[in-house]
């Protein structure tokens, strides 16, 4: 089981290394300040520098920037497909995506939800077991292409999980799919209340 888990681990690393490199040539030519300004349309869903206001819709700030840049190009390409994203996305350029991910990424992740007392033991455990924390980091900030859930609004999770579950959410490598399809949906209450108020904090490793 561990040596598939590090061969799916390793797929995923290598699928994102494909994607960012038809982005762009270096992550580190974007422009914060042209992404800030390409973003002023994306305020109305998700809040001022990304920090969503509304349950229902994902907060940008503090993703990997990769992660942020992937997502835009599968939109654009028809990978991923939402009745917004997918009209935005179609007019981006390579390098708008990449000052849009270099923005969102400098803006620090503010957290209002707060995690049921119950959820702040269940949670973790749920986090370990279904291998959360084996690609999004042992705090959940995310690496490279994949998302940071860390702090992530707790409806949009819900609806995340449950779609990854039924297979109705685009999932680029698979793992997605086949993390939640052990879940049950208390299981994805649970997960989603834990992640959605885990606070901003500094990523930890194991030695």
């Amino acid at each position: 089981m561990l040596k598939f888990l590090r061969f799916k681990k390793n797929t995923t690393v290598l699928i994102g290394a494909v994607v960012f490199l038809c982005l762009s040539i270096s992550s580190f030519a974007a422009d914060i300040e042209a992404g800030k300004a390409k973003a002023s349309v994306c305020v109305a869903c998700h809040g001022p520098g990304g920090n969503s206001v509304n349950s229902d819709f994902p907060s940008l700030s503090g993703q990997p920037a990769q992660a942020i840049s992937t997502q835009l190009f599968r939109y654009r390409e028809g990978n991923r497909k939402n009745p917004v994203m997918s009209v935005y996305a179609a007019e981006l350029t390579n390098s708008d995506m990449n000052n849009l991910a270099a923005y969102f990424s400098s803006i620090k992740r503010t957290t209002l939800h707060e995690t049921k007392p119950a959820n702040l033991t269940a949670g973790p455990e749920l986090a370990n077991k279904y291998n959360c924390t084996q690609c999004h980091g042992p705090n959940l900030l995310g690496l490279q292409h994949i998302p940071r859930v860390a702090g992530q609004q707790h409806n949009y999770l819900i609806d995340q999980l449950r779609g990854f579950k039924a297979q109705t959410r685009a999932d680029m490598d698979g793992n997605m799919s086949s993390a939640a399809a052990n879940l049950n949906d208390a299981d994805i209450v649970v997960l989603a209340d834990y992640i959605a108020g885990m606070a901003d904090r500094p990523e930890t490793t194991n030695k």
